[in-house]
């Protein structure tokens, strides 16, 4: 296959991950927002209210390696399949224990959600299967796949109430109407990606690298680890792209709680949240092409820059919904800044043969350090209410900074 054929099918690629992330982005929303609310009623208790962020994430971070282990072996379209499979079976069990009011059940359906969350941050990686060590673009194909979740995302917190109506039309219990909207957008995001990457990327990127003589990729946690130890600037990659998560989990999964105690209903929280969606997505594009221009590494911490200011409106601001609200929004557009910049670093500074193995840890890295995160926010925000949780979202940050001041003065060797 020559470079032009390449580009090509690059070009194509990002079109038919884009189409599929804008139909599954309206899975987003449901998971976090409507599972805090479902886990303290049928728990009974609001300390509980961290544990869908918790299990979800948990989730995603135990599918990563899996689904990483599956695309090596049958490339990006059956992978990602599986993991939507995993979440539309998440997705009816959630309806299921909410009928019959059964916590643990609950728990065992956002554990499978995580399937689909797993895969969307695999689909991001998918975007950079073809691209270069040396490519340009890298940060902007990867971003804009990202960006591609915005439409959906953002739409899918303000079906909580259209979706709540048809669950009450059917018989369905309390605040799980929504879920049919998951179901519906995972079922039509796998039918893109099934019958759009064909040829699969992933495949493609790996028979012209049998081509030039690469080697056999590696798929095992141990080796994955031998490689972020032989490239610091991936370490640091991973790690900032875990934190970044951490921070904007741990915060967010405890807002839809917050302000149902503030007497807002599922419409405003609703909003709230798509209003932080659209921070996580909408501008990843401009943060894609930033980290081209001025170095990934300073659109991280362009992004830890960014969480001090979310953190400070949030908490400082947590009897205000005006000023919660903006803080929401700012914590999207850190995540979105840390977390495009870092996966694109992760992506070009690794050989063909030890991307997937890494990524696969990078993404179930990322999703316990959120599952950490939403585990203890409940815990905090009870104890020392949203402006303790905000307050305890800086330490994620600070090491953050710490770590790529520590390893550029090692190994002065981070890309600009």
């Amino acid at each position: 296959m020559d470079e032009k054929q390449i580009n090509f099918l690059q070009g194509r690629t990002v079109r038919v991950l884009t189409s599929g992330q804008i139909l599954g982005g309206f899975a987003l929303g449901s998971t976090l927002s409507i599972g805090s609310l479902l886990a303290a009623d049928l728990s009974g208790s609001g300390a509980w209210a961290g544990s869908a962020a918790t299990f979800s994430t948990l989730g995603a971070a135990t599918w990563a390696m899996p689904m990483a282990r599956l695309a090596n072996a049958k490339g990006r379209r059956v992978a990602l399949a599986a993991g939507a499979g995993l979440a539309i079976l998440g997705a009816i069990l959630v309806i299921t224990a909410a009928a019959v009011h059964f916590f643990p059940l609950l728990l065992i359906a956002l554990f499978l959600l995580g399937g689909g969350s797993a895969a969307g941050l695999q689909a991001r990686f998918a975007a950079v299967d073809l691209s270069g060590s040396s490519s340009r673009s890298t940060g902007r194909d990867l971003a804009t796949v990202v960006w591609a979740t915005t439409i959906g995302a953002v739409i899918g917190p303000n079906l909580f109430g259209p979706g709540q109506f048809i669950g009450d039309l059917i018989g369905l219990p309390p605040m799980t109407g929504p879920f049919l909207f998951t179901i519906a957008a995972q079922l039509s995001a796998t039918t893109v990606f099934w019958f759009g990457l064909r040829p699969d990327p992933l495949l493609v990127a790996k028979e012209i690298d049998s081509a030039k003589g690469g080697l056999k990729p590696k798929t095992s946690f141990k080796t994955a680890l031998q490689t972020l130890r032989k490239y610091p600037v991936a370490a640091f990659a991973v790690t900032s792209i875990a934190l970044s998560h951490m921070v904007m989990v741990a915060v967010m999964s405890m807002t839809p709680l917050h302000m149902h105690h503030m007497g807002y209903d599922l419409v405003v929280v609703g909003f709230t949240i798509s209003l932080h969606i659209a921070g996580m997505y909408a501008f990843s594009p401009i943060f894609g092409w930033l980290s081209d221009r001025y170095g990934k590494v300073r659109i991280v911490l362009l992004g830890q820059i960014i969480y001090v200011l979310a953190l400070c409106f949030a908490g400082f601001g947590q009897h205000d919904r005006t000023l919660v609200t903006i803080g929401l929004f700012l914590l999207g557009l850190g995540w979105s800044a840390a977390t495009v910049s870092a996966s694109a670093l992760l992506a070009q500074t690794l050989p063909t043969d030890e991307k997937t193995n890494v990524q696969g840890l990078s993404d179930t890295s990322m999703n316990l350090a959120g599952a950490l995160g939403g585990g203890f926010s409940g815990a905090i925000m009870a104890s020392f209410a949203f402006m303790g949780l905000n307050a305890a979202a800086f330490i994620p940050v600070a090491v953050i900074v710490i770590f790529s001041a520590v390893t550029h003065l090692k190994k002065n060797s981070l890309p600009r």
